[in-house]
């Protein structure tokens, strides 16, 4: 479905709230793989084994182990922000209304291209935190179940700063409250698989009675649920979409 021509001028005129959603498909263009495509990392490991609070427990060596590689793979000087990251950076700093970027990815990409009003709903790669004292702190390098914490002393408590399968996602309630308060909802480079990210489209139109725009390189599991739908390379798509909101 193309977009409405009058849409931008509507929104501009309006200077409407803002909230953006945004998966892996904004970060692949980066060189950052995907978790759900046919080749992506859930192709080659096992959920259950490394990405939940059980596997934590049972075998935290394999769980550090596959941590610690995505980790290293964000330090990649090849692996940079991208056209897409840079646009709605820009667009944060513009738009003469609240931009909020919420992010279901865990690399660092969106806060290296300069977005601020920024929440990881999904947690931080290059972070970690304490299960014995609560410590929540910066950790760009590897860890392993004997490291011991940088505040309590104790070893085997730290973990990464991710929500595994089975925690509640963050910052629930701030999320949900802008949505019901925007007037444009975007949503890039996500599957539509994944609750409670998936439904935030609904909410958005529900609540807030926001025009909700899709941008994907292909159809998302809940692409019926948009006003305007637009597919292709995020580092093609984004950019101009943000240069038309903006007036350019």
């Amino acid at each position: 479905m193309p977009l409405r021509p009058d849409l931008i001028d509507i929104l501009r005129d309006e200077n409407a709230p803002i909230v953006i959603l945004t998966g892996a498909g904004i970060s692949k263009e980066s060189g950052l793989h995907t978790f759900r495509d046919p080749d992506g990392i859930w192709a080659r490991y096992d959920i259950s084994e490394v990405a939940t609070p059980e596997a934590f427990v049972s075998n935290p060596d394999l769980v550090h182990h596959f941590y610690n590689d995505r980790r290293a793979g964000l330090h990649d000087p090849d692996v940079q922000p991208n056209a897409a990251h840079l646009a709605l950076a820009r667009l944060e700093g513009e738009w003469p209304g609240d931009v909020l970027l919420v992010t279901q990815n865990i690399d660092d990409l969106h806060g290296r291209a300069g977005s601020k009003n920024l929440i990881h709903m999904h947690g931080e790669l290059l972070k970690i935190r304490c299960i014995h004292c609560d410590l929540l702190t910066d950790w760009p390098g590897d860890l392993a179940k004997e490291t011991p914490c940088p505040s309590c002393g104790k070893p085997g408590g730290l973990r990464p700063h991710v929500v595994w399968f089975g925690e509640m996602p963050l910052e629930m309630e701030r999320i949900y409250a802008a949505l019901g308060d925007c007037g444009l909802f975007i949503s890039i480079g996500t599957s539509g698989n994944v609750y409670p990210a998936a439904g935030f489209v609904q909410v958005a139109h529900e609540e807030a009675g926001a025009e909700t725009v899709e941008l994907n390189l292909e159809p998302s599991s809940g692409a019926t649920l948009f006003d305007h739908s637009r597919y292709g390379p995020a580092t093609e798509l984004v950019p101009t979409f943000v240069s038309a909101l903006l007036g350019d």
